[in-house]
């Protein structure tokens, strides 16, 4: 999100719209409120993270391999056990 226009909410919007659409339940980020201050990004990064501890699958956007905070919630949802993919794979069904 960091460095996007509109800090990327719009795409964020578009998938959680989508994958609603297919019956999913959806934790967006984008939704966690307005932060301010020198540590803003690590209160967001508090915020998603306890998103992924509640979640029991993370659908990546793409260009996610670009952005520190998607390659951590990646690596932790990974290391749970979650099922990770890209929100594309979500649409047809659960990624394998």
């Amino acid at each position: 999100m960091t460095g996007l226009p509109d800090l990327n909410y719009p795409a964020f919007n578009a998938a959680e719209e989508a994958l609603t659409a297919a019956g999913h339940a959806v934790l967006n980020p984008a939704r966690n409120g307005t932060i301010v201050g020198s540590n803003a990004w690590q209160q967001y990064m508090r915020l998603s993270i306890a998103q992924v501890l509640q979640a029991e699958a993370v659908a990546l956007l793409p260009g996610w391999v670009n952005s520190r905070g998607a390659t951590l919630e990646r690596r932790i949802a990974t290391a749970l056990g979650l099922l990770v993919g890209a929100v594309a794979d979500f649409l047809g069904g659960e990624p394998s």
